[in-house]
């Protein structure tokens, strides 16, 4: 249910904007973003879990405020990102 640290490594490469950038903005709203589609997978199977439920609601606040973050610093960058994962529409 967890990302393994192959992928994590795979998205951190992808989003990160040096060689040792593990935790900008992007690479955490990429690595948010893969937890909360595994998330969203598990609850439509189980869907009486709250408890992660819970937990998938408080991702998602934390992934817009991140995004909101990143969109005031570079609107451009913001753009790139969400085509990029594919969220917002």
């Amino acid at each position: 249910m967890t990302l393994t640290q192959q992928h994590k490594q795979e998205i951190m490469t992808q989003h990160q904007t040096h060689e040792t950038d593990t935790g900008s903005s992007d690479v955490q709203v990429a690595l948010l973003t893969a937890r909360i589609n595994q998330l969203s997978e598990h609850l439509k199977i189980n869907k009486k879990d709250h408890a992660s439920r819970r937990g998938l609601l408080k991702m998602i606040g934390r992934r817009k405020r991140l995004l909101s973050y990143i969109r005031m610093q570079d609107p451009d960058r913001y753009r790139s990102l969400i085509g990029q994962l594919g969220i917002r529409g």
